[in-house]
């Protein structure tokens, strides 16, 4: 009998706003992840994804406080701020 483990210990990354836009363009990482948004602007930012591999809302935050989202299932998620639309990166969840 073959037992294969697949063990991977989950991180956690951080991708802040940061004037009117995301610290990060692209950021690649593992199924079962969490990727933390501090919002490090003066005014109010709306992260969102309606991508099929997470759909999620984080509703609007002001500056100082951070949301998390967990990444379970693999796919390439755009992320977007939904007060200012120029705003965007892509999550890879391998």
């Amino acid at each position: 009998m073959l037992v294969c483990s697949g063990l991977y210990a989950v991180k956690e990354f951080s991708v802040a706003q940061k004037n009117k836009s995301f610290t990060e363009k692209t950021l690649s990482i593992h199924v079962g992840d969490t990727v933390s948004f501090p919002n490090e602007d003066d005014f109010f930012h709306n992260v969102y994804s309606l991508s099929p591999a997470k759909i999620f809302d984080l509703g609007s935050y002001k500056k100082g406080e951070t949301k998390k989202v967990v990444f379970d299932k693999p796919g390439t998620i755009t992320v977007q701020c939904a007060i200012h639309p120029e705003m965007k990166m892509e999550i890879i969840v391998k």
